[in-house]
């Protein structure tokens, strides 16, 4: 089954040749690129105008393999726990990416908790407006998209360790992608607290760590799960540091810093 953009002409430009141009600039914004191969980047996922540069950096700087596993938050709340598309191609203006489905089939197996579900992904956003940078940077790049919801950091150490085995045992490298925004709708000197809390145990390895600080002082960074999950892949595939690439905040586009959202871009290697 394919995918169609549902965010494009809103969140990011529908016109192939102005999206392109505009994706361009922003990865031209990287400064460097990284030796190794990138294990896991952090992006978030808003409108281009507010996080297509902290995008950019971030991924622009990364050196990702040709399949990448896409983990994103479930804002709508439809599907399964752990959703995973599991063939077809996913369109973006003037291109697509196409679901490697060995590497899909792959999961499928390794945990009874990863479902193929389409419902979770039909009307969420928060992979596709990732998918046109990884087409820059590659446009043969293949994809496997999971959308994560389970609610419990036991689910998310079980379901994120059956994924790191699977990629440490691929047949090919595998990068993970991990879509989050940060806090919502605080100030800018809150969001910049509340966010360096939550960015503490990321920077160290410590999905735990980051679980418990975004629950107990209730921070409201929307790809908490997501993150957590792909930071027990990245341990079992032999993640050693972090890096915090970039970060921004909605107030620094629309010029409103009482209502913000953040944004933070980390690579891990």
């Amino acid at each position: 089954m394919d995918r169609h953009p549902i965010v494009a002409g809103r969140f990011y430009d529908g016109q192939p040749g102005r999206l392109h141009a505009e994706v361009d600039g922003f990865l031209a914004r990287a400064e460097g690129r990284q030796e190794d191969r990138t294990l896991l980047a952090m992006v978030p996922h808003a409108g281009y105008v507010f996080s297509g540069e902290v995008c950019g950096k971030t991924l622009g700087k990364a050196r990702l393999a040709s399949t990448v596993l896409l983990l994103g938050p479930n804002h709508t709340g439809r599907g399964e726990r752990s959703s995973l598309w599991p063939d077809g191609v996913w369109n973006i203006p003037g291109g697509a990416l196409p679901v490697n489905t060995g590497l899909a089939e792959a999961l499928l197996e390794a945990d009874p908790a990863i479902k193929a579900d389409t419902s979770a992904h039909m009307s969420e956003h928060s992979i596709e407006v990732v998918l046109p940078f990884l087409h820059r940077l590659n446009p043969e790049t293949t994809i496997v998209p999971i959308c994560i919801s389970a609610p419990t950091l036991e689910s998310l150490e079980r379901v994120g360790e059956a994924i790191g085995r699977v990629l440490k045992d691929f047949r090919s490298p595998v990068s993970i992608v991990v879509s989050s925004d940060m806090s919502h709708y605080i100030s800018s000197a809150d969001a910049r607290k509340m966010d360096g809390m939550a960015l503490e145990p990321i920077m160290i390895l410590n999905p735990a760590g980051l679980y418990d600080a975004v629950r107990s002082r209730h921070i409201s960074m929307c790809g908490v799960l997501p993150v957590t999950t792909g930071l027990y892949a990245a341990k079992i595939l032999g993640a050693t540091h972090a890096e915090l690439v970039a970060y921004a905040n909605s107030g620094e586009f629309s010029g409103d810093f009482e209502q913000v959202v953040g944004y933070a871009g980390v690579l891990v290697g």
